[in-house]
């Protein structure tokens, strides 16, 4: 399409600058020639009609002279005199260039009647006074004649001219019918070759695409326009099979989503059941294992103090074993449902302030912090989440750094904030015995302790417990690796737009 629209436009163009080059050789012919009329014949004319007043002057003064003897008479003579030596002179040079022989002779000629008039007629009037009217009537004539002479070639180098000048005009108008038709085939040719190989070829192209389009993917798109059209249509023909391709195994993922999703279906339903069955567990384990529970506990702590020392020394730490599990039962069951309550158990999120829970914390750790133990905070922020649970969070976390604290040294626990774009960054730090690099993946699993119990009391859940309150806030929990003493926790917290 391109070649041919560009051959077509290379031979229209050649075309049209061959008649531009042609009607700008006749436009500058046609100028010479008004410059012919207008510049040279018409003022040759002219003094033409004043050269034959100059030589009426002449006569006309040399008769009154001869008839009154009077010098003033011959003024007109003298004037006809002056006149004619300056209109001969611009006759001559208006014919110098691109003029006529013709009338460089004519005016040699006049010059030579008009010398000889002068000498056989006009000065010996001036000289003697009488006129030969003869003569004068034969001389005078003969310049007459020679002028009209001159004015007739005058004429008909302007009748030339003019000629030429008519027959460039009707060349221009020719040339501009000519360009005209040119620009009208072009043009014609243009739209036939836009209409053949473009216009009704995107049209059917057009078409078959809208019935692939409607779902018919299996219909070849061909083109039988320009070469580049047909080039298109293969490209989208290729697009279509990939699409076709692609859907057959869109639809085959559908039917394997669709199978996942009745499968996740019926895990839902299952996961669903484990829930109702884990809730029973809890209000189980909440009321009808405690009663019997505390039964245990309290009977065992009453055979410890009614019978102590009464028995063997073997029987005492036999109660003191019984009392101790029942009462490590009881922690275990409370700390599961306290487990198992985050997430489960929940109201809106609202507008709570660090500062006001860490507050809270501190009043509660109180007895256990002692009175050499310093906790403080700084520049914490107001996150979105459920008060009790952040309270949990951090009694939990400080709670721990109070418990793992070094011996003969005062805990010191130091809570801070910094934002990192669109969450908080909060760290707990503390001066206690740290946590060795090996464990940092199993302080967050659910009773997993570093120590024994007869180091530290507890149940191994409190990180745990922690873990899942920062995820059911949207946040993460990490342990910071490299502090050179204590413990450094980080979690993070979405922050409020």
């Amino acid at each position: 399409m391109r070649r041919r629209v560009l051959m077509l436009f290379t031979v229209a163009g050649l075309l049209l600058a061959g008649i531009g080059v042609f009607a700008a050789i006749t436009a500058v012919d046609s100028n010479k020639n008004l410059d012919v009329l207008l510049e040279k014949t018409g003022p040759m004319r002219v003094a033409g009609q004043e050269l034959y007043s100059a030589y009426l002057d002449q006569e006309t003064g040399v008769r009154g002279y001869a008839l009154s003897r009077a010098q003033k008479n011959l003024q007109p003579y003298e004037q006809g005199v002056a006149a004619e030596k300056q209109l001969l002179a611009r006759i001559d040079e208006l014919n110098a260039t691109g003029g006529r022989a013709d009338i460089s002779a004519d005016l040699e000629r006049v010059r030579q009647l008009a010398e000889q008039w002068r000498a056989d007629v006009a000065e010996p009037v001036i000289a003697a006074g009488t006129i030969d009217e003869a003569a004068n009537d034969t001389r005078f004539n003969a310049l007459r004649a020679g002028v009209d002479t001159l004015q007739a070639d005058i004429l008909a180098l302007r009748d030339e001219a003019a000629s030429a000048a008519r027959r460039t005009s009707s060349v221009l108008v020719g040339l501009e019918i000519a360009a005209a038709v040119i620009l009208v085939v072009v043009g014609g040719l243009m739209l036939w070759l836009l209409d053949r190989l473009v216009s009704r070829p995107i049209a059917e192209l057009a078409g078959q695409v809208r019935r692939v389009a409607g779902g018919d993917y299996e219909r070849r798109i061909v083109s039988a326009g320009s070469p580049e059209l047909t080039s298109l249509a293969g490209d989208v023909d290729g697009m279509r099979r990939r699409i076709a391709s692609e859907l057959t195994e869109v639809r085959e993922a559908r039917t394997q989503v669709e199978s996942a999703n009745q499968q996740l279906e019926l895990k839902a339903e299952e996961l669903s059941r484990s829930n109702r069955d884990l809730e029973q567990f809890a209000y189980v384990a909440s009321h009808d294992l405690q009663e019997p529970l505390r039964k245990v506990a309290s009977f065992c702590q009453l055979l410890q103090r009614r019978y102590a020392g009464q028995l063997d020394e073997r029987a005492d730490q036999y109660i003191a074993f019984a009392v101790d599990g029942a009462q490590r039962m009881q922690r275990l069951i409370n700390d599961l449902l306290a487990f198992s309550r985050v997430g489960r158990l929940t109201s809106e999120f609202t507008p709570v302030p660090l500062d006001r829970v860490l507050t809270e914390v501190k009043s509660q750790l109180e007895p256990r912090a002692g009175e050499d133990a310093e906790i403080s905070w700084s520049g914490l922020p107001t996150v979105e989440g459920e008060e009790p649970l952040l309270t949990t969070l951090f009694v939990n976390l400080i709670g721990n750094s109070l418990k793992f604290r070094r011996p003969d040294v005062p805990p010191v626990v130091r809570v801070s904030a910094e934002r990192d774009g669109d969450e908080w960054r909060i760290n707990v730090r503390d001066n206690g015995i740290g946590i060795e690099k090996e464990f940092a993946d199993k302080v967050f699993v659910i009773f997993q302790r570093l120590h024994p119990r007869e180091a530290y009391d507890g149940t191994g859940i409190g990180l745990s417990i922690g873990k899942k309150i920062v995820e059911y806030h949207g946040g993460r929990i990490w342990l910071d690796l490299d502090v050179e003493e204590g413990t450094s926790i980080w979690f993070t917290m979405p922050a409020p737009a």
